[in-house]
């Protein structure tokens, strides 16, 4: 020890500077200090008054609650109320009035500024000024959306110029349209933009061209399910009024008038867009290229379904959706190729900032990406994300913080709120906050532990380094993995038991030599030299394909079931404490993680679900099996079923011979159907009965706990107290229904509330809704029978 501080002292002797005075020597490095010992130094004022509250807490707990203000974390938290309130307004059951939000919003925004100095009452006045904040936004945004939508379904002759034109795997072609007018019969209020489906497009047909031909309309629907994804709320703040499908193949038509600049400019970014997707098509055939297409321009109606459903089932469809992972490495493989470059120079490198001008060539790249890539809303927020982390780096701050996460969170929230209903802004922040929480607990474990100096050659090190990568991509599947989980299971109903494994195989291909070679061909189809990269694509996606097939056919079934609300907020305010404090505070995560596992526990899953058109009913039996009334039930909304149910196999109704609809029941063994009328038991005492009338369903009044009548005309043919009714008009009203036997009568819980919220409003004006036979042209004359009086 004396030697070392001698050599110390000779050194710091050799650089002094003439004529100073002499060094004293380093005090030798004491191992312990006790407290008694320290010299008393004069204490510092709080930055604020003592919370006083929290003085009748622990310890522990009071100096935490004081220390994440100091480390500047309640801005963490700002996104996380805002968030709220956008949630809050988008699930309320009446549309709120304006004024009162915003009085609201400048009420607590200034009692927050008079009482700075009461710092807890001030933190809780500028936590309800944030959710008051995102109630507002909500609010805004629904005003400036206003998509007018369809009101009930109808068959009319449409012209309409081109917005985007998607290729499909079975062979179709779905074109989005700026409806221009309609003829036979002239739709008094007609959607702005439409999406339909036709057989073929004309040859050569690109956007900004205007077609025309007779379609078949419909109105957005709603949710399968309660809880369920909600197509009417994505068409209206995405601006789709009306979906359906051309009866005969649509015409090109002359322009009817001159687009403006706006329509110009999008079309040709979708003409650019749609050129490029042909093009890498053609270079790489299969399933391959409809998968290189997307990666590169968001085009993604040419999957096979059979590749679609393999990647969803091992966790690995993130990748073909663009968002975070995409922007990423698109940035990443140019900082990383640009800065290599300018290491070649080292004159200059070492004269400039360097890192700062790769860093805004990669924000002009995924600019140019985000534009290329369509504009989707997943993309957009994944960009904005980007673009303030690399802003960071430019102006010297440090680029994966938490900060700057939250940063992001409030630019999507302020611009687009009714994001936070969707899964896409709920997992990708989720992921993004655990892997910054995590990378910082890494970080700082790291930098607290001993670094070895002893050089051990090149194959040790390489070795690893490779283990350490590995390592990396494991905990890096494994954190997001976990925080996605939870979401994951809310909006689809199942997880991925090897998404681990699928990720761990898949993503070193998708990070060598699939997202590389995708800049790369950006950059030289231009010139014609995109081949040799779109090969090396190719092969990468090849291999991406055969893991997620392979692992695909070896995973169990993965659904979760439905999961209660109240376990998703707990659980998601348990990961916001545990990604965003950094104190003792984290362990407040512990029982709110307790609350929300001890919620899943005690769910109790749905026993039926009837859809919104009145079509179809499923109800699960004692033995896990499904039974459902058709033969050949919509498959998108069965699957939505089964997995709400936990899974099971379907079983298919049965014809009884006349009048043993009633006595096969007994058997339990699925539906028995005969002249309209459909039961089941399932086992327990619990019947559920489907008709086509009033007339099919009056014998099993005294029978079904409920009925689903598929007429919108009809009325409850039963005696109070025999059984529950549900009519067609009911559910073109509030949508589909979950159904809940117990002792008592069966509990139904609808989709959609009324009075309506404005991407609902449109459902009061079908003539379901409103106690209307479907609209025939040789019944146009002829009287309505007391049953369609409705």
């Amino acid at each position: 020890m004396e030697a070392r501080e001698a050599g110390r002292t000779d050194e710091r002797r050799q650089f002094a500077l003439p004529g100073a005075a002499p060094l004293a020597p380093m005090p030798a490095r004491r191992e312990a200090v006790s407290a008694d010992s320290r010299p008393a130094l004069p204490e510092r004022p709080p930055s604020h008054p003592p919370v006083a509250v929290a003085r009748g807490l622990p310890a522990t707990l009071r100096r935490a609650l004081d220390g994440e203000p100091e480390r500047g974390n309640g801005f963490l938290f700002a996104p996380v109320f805002m968030a709220a309130g956008a949630l809050s307004y988008f699930t309320l059951a009446a549309e709120p009035s304006f004024l009162p939000l915003l009085l609201s919003f400048v009420l607590a925004s200034g009692l927050a500024f008079a009482l700075l100095s009461r710092p807890l009452l001030h933190a809780a006045l500028v936590a309800a000024a944030m959710v008051c904040a995102g109630m507002l936004a909500g609010k805004v945004e629904t005003w400036r959306a206003a998509t007018p939508m369809l009101g009930s379904e109808i068959t009319t002759r449409l012209t309409g110029r081109v917005v985007r034109i998607e290729h499909q795997a079975s062979g179709r072609v779905r074109l989005t349209l700026d409806l221009v007018a309609t003829e036979r019969p002239q739709l008094r209020y007609a959607p702005h933009r439409i999406r339909a489906t036709a057989r073929a497009a004309p040859e050569g047909l690109v956007p900004g061209e205007t077609v025309q031909g007779v379609a078949r309309l419909m109105p957005p629907s709603g949710p399968v399910r309660p809880d369920s994804y909600d197509f009417a709320f994505e068409s209206y703040f995405s601006g789709i009024g009306a979906v359906g499908f051309f009866l005969s193949r649509p015409e090109r038509v002359a322009e009817t008038g001159p687009p403006d600049f706006g329509e110009r400019l999008a079309a040709w970014v979708e003409e650019w867009r749609g050129r490029m997707a042909a093009r890498i098509e053609a270079q790489i055939s299969g399933p391959e290229g409809a998968i290189a297409a997307a990666l590169i321009t968001g085009i993604r109606a040419g999957i096979p379904e059979e590749i679609n459903e393999a990647l969803r089932v091992t966790g690995l469809y993130h990748i073909i959706s663009i968002s975070g992972l995409h922007m990423a490495l698109v940035a990443g493989t140019l900082m990383v190729s640009l800065r290599a470059g300018f290491a070649l120079f080292p004159s200059f490198s070492m004269r400039r900032p360097v890192k700062k001008y790769a860093a805004a060539a990669a924000l002009a790249a995924t600019a140019f990406y985000l534009a290329l890539s369509g504009g989707d809303v997943a993309a957009q927020r994944s960009f904005i994300m980007l673009a303030v982390m690399l802003a960071a780096v430019i102006v010297d701050r440090a680029a994966l913080t938490m900060r700057n996460l939250a940063i992001s969170a409030l630019i999507i929230l302020i611009v687009a709120p009714h994001e936070v209903v969707g899964p896409s802004f709920q997992m990708s922040f989720a992921a993004t906050a655990a892997l910054v929480a995590a990378y910082a607990a890494w970080r700082d474990r790291r930098e607290r532990r001993p670094r070895a100096s002893i050089s051990r050659g090149m194959p040790v090190a390489m070795l690893r380094t490779g283990l350490g990568y590995a390592a990396g991509l494991s905990m890096t599947s494994v954190v997001a993995g976990l925080a996605t989980a939870l979401f994951t299971a809310w909006h689809f109903q199942q997880v991925s038991p090897l998404g681990l494994v699928a990720n761990l195989a898949a993503m070193p291909v998708v990070s060598v030599a699939v997202m590389p070679m995708a800049v790369l061909t950006a950059l030289l189809m231009p010139f014609g030299l995109d081949a040799a990269p779109l090969w090396v694509m190719g092969q990468g996606i090849a291999a991406m394909n055969a893991i997620a097939l392979w692992l695909a056919e070896r995973s169990a079934f993965d659904a979760t079931g439905a999961i209660p609300l109240a376990a998703v907020l707990v659980l998601t305010v348990a990961l916001a404490v545990l990604t965003m404090a950094t104190s003792a505070l984290r362990w407040l995560a512990l029982p709110l993680i307790g609350l929300g596992v001890g919620l899943l526990a005690a769910r109790d899953l749905p026993d039926a679900f009837v859809s919104e058109d009145a079509v179809l009913v499923a109800m699960r039996l004692e033995d896990g099996r499904i039974a459902v009334n058709r033969p050949r039930p919509r498959a998108f909304t069965l699957d939505n079923w089964r997995r709400a149910f936990g899974g099971g196999e379907i079983v298919r109704p049965v014809d009884a011979a006349p009048g043993e609809v009633m006595e096969s029941r007994l058997a339990t063994a699925g539906f028995s159907c005969r002249d309209g009328l459909c039961l089941v038991d399932r086992g327990d005492g619990a019947v559920l009965a489907h008709a086509a009338d009033a007339a099919a369903a009056r014998p099993a009044c005294g029978v079904a706990g409920l009925i689903v009548i598929a007429d919108a005309t009809a009325r409850s043919p039963c005696g109070q107290g025999e059984a529950a009714v549900i009519t067609a008009r009911d559910l073109a009203r509030k949508g589909s229904a979950e159904i809940r036997f117990g002792q008592g009568p069966a509990a139904i819980r609808f989709a959609i509330t009324e009075p309506y919220r404005p991407w609902h409003e449109h459902r009061r004006f079908s003539r379901a809704a409103r106690g209307l036979a479907p609209w025939r042209r040789q019944e146009r004359d002829q009287p309505r029978s007391d049953d369609q009086t409705g």
